[in-house]
């Protein structure tokens, strides 16, 4: 007989009940300890779930409450609007200027800097070896030694340096009594104080990322030397007279070494953790042509998207003076801004402000040593050699079989940069003639400087240095520097500049495409095609009673009349013969395109594949693959594509690859349209209908961390899908290639227009939100209004800004 326990038999009762006992104890023993795991479990959860709300409250902005600063003489006042705009006011233009740096700061010190250390070549102390190439490209330019010969020659007693110190001195107070961005600690970066030193480095930054030169000149050398003057007598190289024109009115005055250069430079910029500017659109309405009898302003710069943006928004207001503005990080008068009296924004000059020169072999030079300090590795030191051209880009980019030295000349080193002054300036203006003295000292980056005000003033300025050469210098070719031959004869005065004032048509605009001139030349530069600027000038002609409504629809107009056109000329040109159903679909639906970009829209996806084919079949076999490639990031093929397919000869029609036939426009045209339509099959399927816009292109806001797989979901903001595409007035940029799938790489970076019959509902929107601090509620809060179309309001009526929910008051230590 057996004696069941549980599941096991026993002979004797009393064993069986002894293990019967100890089983229950066990058991008990066992339930206990589970429970206490858990509750020990619950517990760290608790406490990991505290500390991260304690680690995130610290870690936010402080945009309410007390706050004891330095360098203050009297309370200042902050008001934050609904959007995080900071709205200063100060009994002084120091301590107005002492808070902006603070509150600028809480938002957005990563971004700071980042953009002092790029300029300056510091990259690699953050992100180690990766960034050795640009470390080393930012130091051969010599950013950091001409701002440092600028400073020595600043004159430290004008207001523009005074105010400098004070929001630099905001800058540093907040570093030692504000919370420590989340990326330093991820990154292991120490925070460091700021100086003038930064500020000219951010500046130095920017005039590089406007230049197009380094794209465009060493290619064009080499396609010279590999094809001969008659295939580059088609391109567009010097100025194109045949487009449309930025029209000038001036009462007063009325009256094969270079192969691999261009890539080089392109992978350090495409690499790069910060943001170049591209292009832009602005353009000003005079009285007469608007319902309200005022001027209507409107901007919007063009610059690679990123998270946070590149504007940052704030206002302020003293007892003498008043500016609404749109900030650079670490730059303390804004580029763009607008109060009760006047607006002023700016879109890229694209001039030519660099040239390369290759220089004789018995050259002598100066030699500067360089070093690279790299975050977990040994520091980099190398040497620049510097002649009366410049440095010898030699030293620090890689170049295919050079033989000779190569010099950039780059206005920007060359000349005393007064930037500092000249944003003081701008920001400071109380008249009109203030305006245009500041934008005056200007030298580089060149820029479209635009203006209206409620004395109904209109204005645009080509703002740079600018000189003359002989008429038979190309300068879009690397240059001879051996005999000063190919060297500039003469810098103009300001006043022989490209520029409008008050002109007979009452309005001005700039799109980044060619100037005229008021000195009878056609200024040499590396112009954005004619497609922005048509539309604008269509648009603006006809019409006499624009309000700021009419503004916001213009702002995000979508449509295209130079590719309208490019499709009507290609769809006649190519043979119908042996065309499949979806050929003819195709077709059909490019017919009745009115060249519009939306996101469900067919057109642009099959255009867009169109073009890429077209300009494969008629430029690869010449160039080779990777000059190609790079052909395609420059701004030549834009200006050419609408060119070449109105071209019916043209020697680029030709494919040199098929050495019996001599290939036509028909012929590349009909190719080119049955592989477009072949690849969009696979790459969608049969039915057309799925072919749609939404589906191909993409805008993606991303943080540094981008390249990060754990963290970049966290930080970056997107994707999203959006209206709009290349060379269109809601401008969303996007690299042509052959897959068939564009990712958005810039666009808007703010869209503003300013009324002056309704200034204080002036409006303006952000891609993303004010703040860099991953954990503001301001983060990302304007994405979706901006994708939608919508705008918010730049407040300027006090009693309206007193209602904020968030005030920050900044008071004086002692």
């Amino acid at each position: 007989m057996y004696f069941y326990c549980g599941f096991f038999p026993y002979k004797k009762l009393s064993t069986c009940l002894t293990a019967k006992y100890y089983t229950k104890t066990v058991n008990k023993k066992f339930n206990l300890m589970v429970k206490k795991f858990f509750k020990i479990v619950l517990v760290l959860i608790v406490l990991v779930l505290i500390g991260s709300w304690f680690f995130i409250q610290n870690s936010k902005p402080t945009y309410s409450g007390k706050l004891q600063l330095n360098d203050l003489k009297d309370e200042v006042t902050v008001y934050y609007d609904d959007i995080g705009v900071p709205h200063i006011y100060a009994q002084n233009q120091h301590d107005a200027y002492v808070a902006l740096g603070y509150v600028h700061a809480q938002d957005r010190l990563w971004q700071m800097e980042l953009m002092r250390r790029i300029g300056a070549g510091r990259l690699s102390e953050i992100f180690g070896e990766e960034m050795i190439k640009t470390d080393k490209f930012f130091k051969g330019l010599g950013i950091e030694k001409a701002a440092a010969k600028d400073i020595q020659k600043l004159d430290t007693t004008t207001q523009g340096y005074y105010l400098s110190q004070a929001y630099l001195s905001g800058i540093n107070q907040f570093i030692v009594k504000g919370a420590t961005p989340i990326e330093f600690r991820l990154t292991s970066v120490k925070k460091e104080r700021y100086t003038i030193q930064d500020i000219y480095n951010v500046f130095g930054y920017m005039g590089f990322s406007f230049a197009q030169a380094y794209k465009t000149d060493p290619l064009l050398t080499n396609l010279r030397q590999q094809l001969g003057d008659e295939y580059l007598s088609e391109f567009v190289i010097l100025s194109d007279d045949e487009s449309v024109v930025i029209p000038t009115h001036n009462p007063n005055l009325d009256k094969k070494y270079a192969n691999n250069i261009s890539k080089s430079i392109n992978e350090i910029l495409e690499t790069s953790p910060v943001p170049p500017f591209i292009g832009s659109n602005s353009w000003v309405v005079g009285s007469k042509k608007s319902k309200n009898n005022k001027v209507i302003f409107a901007n919007d710069p063009h610059v690679v998207f990123s998270q946070p943006g590149i504007w940052y928004q704030s206002h302020i207001v003293t007892p003498d003076f008043e500016i609404y503005g749109f900030n650079l990080a670490l730059t303390p008068f804004p580029l763009l801004g607008h109060n009760h009296k006047y607006a002023y924004g700016m879109t890229m000059f694209e001039n030519d402000d660099i040239d390369f020169y290759k220089e004789p072999i018995d050259q002598k030079y100066e030699i500067r040593k360089e070093t690279i300090k790299v975050k977990d590795g040994e520091d980099v030191t190398f040497e620049v050699k510097e002649g009366k051209h410049g440095p010898i880009v030699n030293d620090f980019i890689e170049i295919i079989n050079s033989d000779n030295d190569i010099a950039m000349d780059w206005v920007y080193t060359k000349f005393e940069n007064e930037i500092i002054e000249a944003s003081y300036r701008i920001s400071h203006a109380n008249s009109f003639s203030d305006f245009k003295r500041g934008i005056a000292k200007i030298n580089a980056p060149g820029l479209n400087m635009t203006y209206g005000d409620n004395q109904d003033n209109i204005a645009w300025f080509a703002a740079a240095k600018l000189y003359t050469r002989k008429n038979d210098v190309n300068p879009k070719f690397i240059l001879n520097g051996s005999n000063g031959e190919d060297d500039q004869l003469s810098y103009l005065d300001f006043s022989q500049n490209p520029q409008a004032i008050n002109p007979p048509w009452n309005y001005v605009y700039s799109a980044n495409n060619q100037p005229d001139s008021i000195v009878g030349v056609l200024y040499p530069g590396y112009y954005l095609p004619e497609d922005r600027a048509q539309r604008i000038v269509d648009i603006l002609n006809p019409k006499n009673d624009f309000t700021k409504n009419d503004m916001k629809e213009m702002i995000l107009d979508t449509k295209s009349p130079v590719v309208e056109k490019n499709v009507r000329t290609i769809i006649k040109n190519l043979s119908k013969v042996n065309l499949s159903d979806t050929d003819k679909k195709a077709i059909q639906i490019l017919e009745q395109w009115n060249a519009d970009y939306k996101v469900n829209d067919i057109a642009p996806v099959i255009y867009n594949k169109l073009i890429y084919q077209i300009l494969r079949n008629t430029f690869a076999d010449e160039m080779g693959e990777e000059q190609f490639k790079q052909f395609l990031k420059t701004h030549l093929y834009k200006r050419q594509i609408a060119k070449q397919i109105a071209s019916s000869k043209s020697i680029w029609w030709d494919d040199v690859a098929t050495k019996d036939i001599k290939e036509n426009r028909d012929e590349i045209f009909t190719t080119s349209f049955h592989e477009a339509i072949k690849a969009l099959e696979i790459q969608f399927g049969g039915n057309i209908q799925d072919w749609t816009w939404n589906k191909v292109l993409t805008v993606t806001h991303k943080h540094t961390f981008d390249k990060v797989a754990l963290l970049k979901n966290f930080f970056n903001v997107g994707p999203f899908t959006t209206n709009g595409g290349n060379e269109v007035i809601n401008n969303h940029l996007f690299p042509l290639n052959g897959s068939g799938k564009y990712e958005v790489r810039a666009g808007p970076s703010t869209r503003r227009i300013i009324d002056f019959s309704d200034v204080e509902n002036s409006v303006a929107i952000l891609p993303t939100g004010q703040s860099g601090n991953v954990f503001s509620k301001h983060y990302k809060d304007q994405a979706q209004k901006y994708l939608d179309g919508e705008f918010v309001k730049m407040m300027l009526n006090k009693e309206e800004i007193q209602k904020s929910k968030d005030k920050l008051i900044l008071e004086p230590i002692n």
